[in-house]
């Protein structure tokens, strides 16, 4: 249970086994996750290591792998995802295994290539055919326009009868002998090949072009590219040279096309011939590439889990010592104390297994080394300790503020998103992430990664904040009015109130008198807040004042929580002088400040006093501070004088106490050493002395954030009711249910957005920081490093 509250007790322990034991004994502790290897040559850079190249060598069957993968995913063939590798990788099994995966590296290469050469013949068939096409139908427009007199060969047509879509070329001497120039360029680059055109050659030119579709059995290419098939027609040899070039420059295919129709029909037969073939071919190539594929993938996770093992031995392996025989092995680990049996257990069963004849050596070492920190964690904590190591890695067996995190933070997490419809769903969110973690985790998106780790975290927020909101009696910005209000507006009227009928047609706004018997029955409402408050005028001010004490009371108690925890750290290493030298005039300073503040704050609500007559608390505090007593109506009680100048002046002698008495007390042990600089010791103590008591008064003021936040959320809440879903309840026409389903959706989209997501990160990282700086700061130093084991489970889940 202690490891539950500050970090495990860590021992250094030397180990010694044979090298043909090696893998096995490295094996057995990596399926165990409990022991970290120290680097016992930290003078030799990477390349000087003696298994750098196996280590080279898993790296590169990991790229292969990762070749291999990126084909299988491409291919959409699926990858078992239940196997789990319990195999101990051998030295030679790199061998084998570098030999078969370059083997099938190398035949999948040359698969892809034939592939892609067979795409590539076949796209440009497919473009040869649409060209003839586009070509044939040309003609047969023209033909059709004109007369077989006037139109004697399909090398000669009359320029003045044939038009383009945007160009012509006219000539007064009769017709004109026209070539042409065909080919294939992208969709997206032919405007600019067209103006380009037009800006050559001055509209001399015939241009007719047409975008290629072709039938999805046509379609063999994975990401198929929009291309257009075009012809110019043009005079001269010259002219269509230049039009080549242009081409070129734009990239386009060209393809030769005939003059008369026979040869293109013959072109075109021996074209669709081809095509044939090669649809043949490539649907044998796709299917023994399938073949190829479906068997890596069969063995995908083994292979990869096995590499990542190897890998993982050979590099603790470099982190180990070999003698002069080259058959010992010496290795030097952190490990749990509780958990050294353990280690023992596995390392003689990984000896067994190899067949070694001698056992390993387990000797436990002193060391003044500080050991990693290690906290235990399970499915429910994680989040929560990740929380607290975002902040930083605590000392080595520090008090760990995890536990007590999993119930402050989603409190005052509670406390700034109080509304228990927005909690519920946030409630219900997180059921389904805690249902469907398994599935979410194959999704490998980084936002849903988060949410599911944090899928306990999001739960308790949404727990506590049904609690909060319940207690504030909202939810969507509506009260419950479950035990009746303990406000009543009959007594008000005559003969025993001051209101009558006209009273009420006369006055906007009607004010509740509680010493008129029987408007306020004495009973409070038995959970929360009174629902009467949700129609009161003043609803907004008094709220403001029952939230806003609520935040330092909240706030002091969390602080004082911090500071009571830094006294178990004190007694648990011994430093009995620091209870006496700092967490007795912190906790002196803060109780009489603050914590009679607290108490003023207590004090008023439970005397009865009108409110004309009741001191303000914080003027109250201010003249406490300034030992201001002239002002009339600041005394709360009779001896409130004399009381506050006593802590006053109790708080004030605290300083001094933190500045100058733990730098006397070292200076008087070590006044014969000149290692001590005190100097550095008076600028520490001055410095942490300055932050204590001028933080108690900042984060103090910091928590008011709680009551902004909080303010902000019902605010928010009750805008989005009464400006979006209740301008629609109030429609009463035909049509009011239809206005009333749109509207509805629109509020729950902004419910969800605004009040969900943004506020919810908002109100997050409000109380993240509460607990890293006003929190933490009291009692955490998180200066240590983090326990990092040899974990084959943890490097299958990062896969």
């Amino acid at each position: 249970m202690d490891s539950f509250f500050r970090s495990e007790e860590m021992c250094l322990v030397q180990l010694f086994f044979q090298t043909e034991s090696a893998h096995n004994c490295i094996n057995e502790l990596g399926h165990l996750g409990l022991v970290q290897f120290k680097d016992l040559n930290p003078g030799t850079v990477a390349f000087q290591r003696r298994f750098v190249k196996e280590v080279k060598k898993c790296e590169e069957m990991e790229r292969i792998l990762r070749f291999l993968e990126n084909e299988v995913v491409k291919s959409n063939i699926p990858i078992p995802a239940d196997f789990t590798s319990e195999t101990i990788p051998f030295p030679r099994d790199v061998l084998d295994l570098e030999s078969s995966f370059d083997k099938l590296e190398q035949e999948l290469k040359e698969i892809n290539s034939n592939r892609d050469t067979l795409r590539q013949n076949f796209t440009q068939l497919m473009e040869i055919n649409h060209l003839l096409q586009m070509t044939d139908d040309f003609f047969e427009e023209a033909e059709s326009q004109l007369s077989i007199s006037e139109l004697p060969s399909e090398d000669s047509v009359y320029s003045s009868r044939v038009t383009s879509r945007r160009t012509s070329y006219t000539s007064t001497n009769g017709p004109l002998k026209l070539g042409f120039v065909a080919g294939v360029i992208k969709h997206e680059r032919f405007p600019a090949f067209e103006k380009i055109l037009w800006r050559l050659f001055h509209g001399n030119f015939v241009l007719r072009h047409a975008e290629i579709k072709p039938h999805e059995e046509e379609n063999m290419a994975e990401d198929p590219v929009k291309k257009d098939v075009f012809v110019v027609f043009v005079q001269g040899d010259q002219i269509r040279g230049k039009i080549r070039k242009l081409c070129d420059g734009f990239h386009a295919s060209m393809y030769p096309c005939p003059n008369n129709a026979y040869a293109r029909k013959e072109m075109r037969t021996n074209a669709n011939t081809r095509i044939e073939d090669l649809r043949l071919v490539l649907k044998r190539t796709e299917e023994f590439r399938a073949t190829v594929l479906t068997a890596a993938a069969a063995n995908l996770q083994e292979w990869t889990t096995k590499v990542k093992k190897m890998k993982a031995i050979y590099y603790t392996l470099n982190l180990c010592n070999i003698d002069i025989t080259q058959k010992l092995i010496v290795a030097e680990i952190w490990c749990p104390v509780s958990d050294l049996n353990s280690v023992h257990t596995a390392l003689i069963h990984g000896s067994e297994q190899s067949g070694s004849s001698l056992s390993p050596v387990v000797n436990r070492i002193q060391t003044q080394q500080t050991p990693p920190t290690f906290n235990r964690v399970n499915s429910f904590t994680s989040g929560f300790q990740s929380i607290i190591d975002a902040y930083g890695v605590g000392n080595y067996q520090e008090i760990n503020p995890a536990p007590y995190t999993m119930v402050t933070f989603p409190f005052l997490f509670a406390v700034m998103f109080g509304d228990c419809g927005h909690g519920l769903v946030m409630t219900l969110l997180a059921l389904w992430l805690i249902l469907h973690q398994e599935h979410f985790r194959k999704l490998k998106n980084e936002l849903i990664d988060m949410l599911v780790d944090g899928r306990y975290i999001i739960f308790l927020m949404g727990l506590f904040s049904i609690y909060t909101g319940l207690i504030y009696n909202d939810c969507f910005s509506k009260s419950f009015n479950v035990f009746g209000s303990s406000w009543s507006v009959r007594p008000m009227f005559h003969p025993h109130g001051p209101w009558t009928n006209d009273t009420l047609h006369d006055s906007g706004h009607l004010h509740l008198d509680p010493l008129v018997s029987g408007v306020y029955s004495g009973n409070p409402y038995p959970f929360g807040v009174d629902p009467i408050w949700n129609i009161a005028s003043n609803k907004l001010s008094f709220l403001n004042s029952y939230k806003m004490k609520m935040s330092v009371i909240m706030g002091v108690a969390h602080m004082l929580f911090g500071v009571t925890l830094s006294l178990v750290n004190y007694i648990f290493f011994r430093n009995l002088k620091d209870v006496a030298l700092q967490f007795i005039p912190e906790v002196i300073f803060m109780l009489s400040l603050f914590g009679y503040l607290i108490f003023l704050i207590l004090y008023k609500w439970c005397v009865v006093m009108k409110s004309e007559s009741a001191p303000s608390i914080l003027l109250l505090f201010i003249n406490m501070i300034l030992f201001d007593y002239s002002s009339e109506g600041t005394v709360l009680y009779r001896t409130q004088r004399p009381v506050q100048i006593f802590l006053v002046v109790v708080a004030v002698l605290m300083v001094p106490w933190l500045l100058f008495a733990k730098p006397l007390l070292l200076y008087r042990k070590h006044k014969l050493s000149k290692l001590v600089s005190m100097a550095d010791i008076f600028v520490y103590q001055g410095i942490h002395t300055i932050e204590y008591c001028l933080g108690c008064i900042s984060n103090t003021a910091s928590y008011l954030r709680l009551w902004a936040l909080s303010l902000a959320h019902a605010e928010l809440s009750e805008v989005l009711w009464k400006m979006v879903l209740q301008v629609a309840l109030r429609v009463t026409s035909g049509m009011g249910s239809v206005l009333l389903a749109v509207t509805f959706a629109a509020f729950a989209v902004l419910t969800v957005t605004i009040l969900l997501v943004m506020e919810g990160l908002s109100a997050f990282l409000h109380a993240l920081r509460l607990h890293w700086v006003e929190f933490q700061n009291k009692f955490y130093k998180g200066s240590g490093y983090k326990f990092t084991p040899l974990s084959f489970d943890r490097m299958r889940d990062m896969q």
